[in-house]
């Protein structure tokens, strides 16, 4: 009988560490924008394509959530950078639609 659980137990760990590690962003940009300056821009395009961003603000980030209805929200976080703004994109995509950029990557690169 504990045979049969030894090796359940080896991989146990290995399947929680998944758990555990943090999801890495979709998409990493750079843009000579200020985070500001950036959220400007991209918001009017995302409420443009019938989406409803809720912003956010620090000191130094301003983060863009954007509700889906069937994955994980989307979520757009800008921070100051020495010479502009980095951009951190993280995205659930269906993977019929995973070829194309979605609306919400399309806004964020037009506006770098």
């Amino acid at each position: 009988m504990r045979t049969v659980f030894a090796p359940s137990l080896l991989f146990a760990p290995l399947l929680l560490a998944g758990c555990a590690t943090p999801n890495d962003p979709t998409l990493t940009l750079q843009t000579t924008k200020s985070p500001e300056e950036y959220t400007h821009c991209v918001v009017p395009k995302l409420q443009h394509d019938a989406l409803a961003p809720t912003v956010s603000q620090t000191q130094r980030s301003y983060r863009i959530v954007v509700s889906s209805k069937v994955a994980a929200d989307n979520v757009l976080e800008t921070y100051k950078a020495s010479n502009g703004g980095k951009v951190f994109l993280y995205e659930r995509k269906l993977l019929a639609s995973a070829f194309m950029p979605s609306t919400f990557e399309r806004a964020a690169q037009e506006c770098l």
